[in-house]
């Protein structure tokens, strides 16, 4: 009985050893920066910074299309209520669409210069 216990605390102790390294097994690779490693340290980091700005900038232009459909849900609900008017979601719609339409152009220039 003492030499079973033995073997099965072996056992497990062989598994809890081998287990990190079958989960390490199925993590992807680093992948490159989208406008390559370059050919130094310094341009490598460059190059994540961009992406790393890039995805910045989609975060800003997500919150601010959050922004604008959460005012305006709320238009939608005051009209419901009596406190607003048809055209107050119009108008809200049609400046909605010119502020995401001008983050929109800003963060395509921003990127572009970086």
């Amino acid at each position: 009985m003492l030499k079973l216990k033995k073997a099965i605390s072996r056992f497990l102790t062989l598994g809890a050893l081998a287990l990190p390294q079958l989960t390490l097994a199925a993590l992807p690779q680093a992948q490159a920066p989208s406008r390559g490693e370059g050919t130094n340290m310094t341009q490598t980091m460059q190059n994540y910074a961009f992406d790393g700005f890039m995805l910045l900038g989609l975060i800003v232009l997500g919150v601010m299309f959050l922004g604008v459909a959460w005012h305006a849900f709320g238009v939608y609900h005051e009209i419901h209520e009596g406190k607003k008017k048809w055209r107050d979601l119009g108008s809200t719609a049609a400046v909605g669409v010119g502020i995401l339409g001008i983050g929109i152009f800003l963060v395509t220039k921003a990127t572009g210069i970086l």
